[in-house]
C-alpha cells in the first residue's frame, strides 16, 4: 500500500493493524527496534507512537486485559474439558503458562493497540508532526 492507496481509518482498521505491530496511521511494519522496543516514531509516515506521557499506562491496560481474558479462557476451558475429574495439576500448570506467556507475546502488540485506540479517540493534531502525504481521508458517514 502507498500513498496514493490510503484509505479511511475505521476503527476495525485501527485494532487490526494495532494488533499486527504496525503503524495505527499508515500500516506500516518497522516500527519496533526489538520485540520489547518500540520506536518513538513510525520511520515511514512519521507518527509519534508514544503520542503523550503516560503512554505505557494505557498499553499495560491493554495487556492486562488480554492476558485476564486469555486465563479466564483457559480457566473455562480447562473446567470444561476436565468435566467431573478433580485434578487440578494439569489446570494450574496451564494457567502458569497462560499467566507467563501471553504478557510476554502480547507487549509489543499492546504499545500499537494502545497508540491505535489513542488515535482512535483523539484525531491526528498539528504537534503530531505527520508527513501529510500519509494523512488518511476522512471517513464516509
Amino acid at each position: 500500500m502507498g500513498v496514493d492507496d490510503l484509505v479511511p481509518l475505521t476503527p476495525w482498521r485501527l485494532v487490526w493493524r494495532g494488533i499486527r505491530r504496525r503503524c495505527p496511521l499508515c500500516g506500516g511494519s518497522a516500527c519496533f527496534d526489538s520485540w520489547f522496543q518500540v520506536k518513538d516514531r513510525c520511520p515511514r509516515c512519521h507518527f509519534p507512537i508514544h503520542r503523550e506521557e503516560g503512554h505505557s499506562i494505557g498499553a499495560i491496560g491493554m495487556n492486562t486485559i488480554v492476558s485476564f481474558s486469555a486465563l479466564l479462557v483457559t480457566l473455562v476451558g480447562g473446567f470444561v474439558i476436565m468435566g467431573n475429574q478433580r485434578r487440578g495439576a494439569p489446570l494450574v500448570i496451564c494457567l502458569m503458562a497462560v499467566a507467563v506467556l501471553v504478557p510476554v507475546a502480547f507487549y509489543g502488540s499492546s504499545q500499537t493497540l494502545w497508540s491505535a485506540v489513542d488515535l482512535l479517540m483523539r484525531p491526528l493534531e498539528p504537534d503530531d508532526d505527520v508527513d501529510p502525504r500519509w494523512i488518511p481521508p476522512a471517513a464516509k458517514r
